[in-house]
């Protein structure tokens, strides 16, 4: 029994989904690290100099006799719209490249001359003019 469990442990961690979900965890963690080192040694650097502060962890305010910290939850915030934002901007330049390039458009008919034209006209005259008898 022991050997069949196996067995479907191993089928099912080599099925292709499994990998790509473990590299996608993988990337992301990574991806993560680079998003919270730009937001926190830059981004909030830049807000610091605006608002005075480098992060909002430290605003709170008294509810009797406890504390509300709302500045974790700002901050937080900003850092979860910066790596959505992060992540948005990368799905669109890889969905921007896996697009299939617009097919060319058919080539033009070639230009009729003047003769055809003049041709084309009298045809048509001759067709709407009744026949004499």
């Amino acid at each position: 029994m022991a050997s069949a469990v196996i067995k479907e442990f191993k089928e099912f961690i080599s099925r292709g989904n499994v990998i790509d979900l473990a590299v996608a965890v993988v990337l992301g963690a990574s991806f993560n690290a680079v998003v919270q080192a730009f937001t926190n040694g830059i981004l909030m650097n830049v807000i610091a100099a605006i608002f005075g502060r480098p992060n909002f962890d430290a605003l709170t305010f008294r509810l009797g006799d406890g504390v509300i910290e709302y500045g974790k939850f700002l901050t937080a915030v900003v850092n979860f719209l910066i790596v959505g934002f992060a992540l948005f901007l990368l799905v669109k330049g890889l969905n921007a490249m896996r697009r299939p390039k617009p097919a060319a458009p058919p080539p033009a008919p070639p230009a009729e001359s003047d003769h055809d034209l003049l041709a084309q006209i009298r045809d048509a005259l001759v067709q709407k003019t009744p026949s004499r008898v």
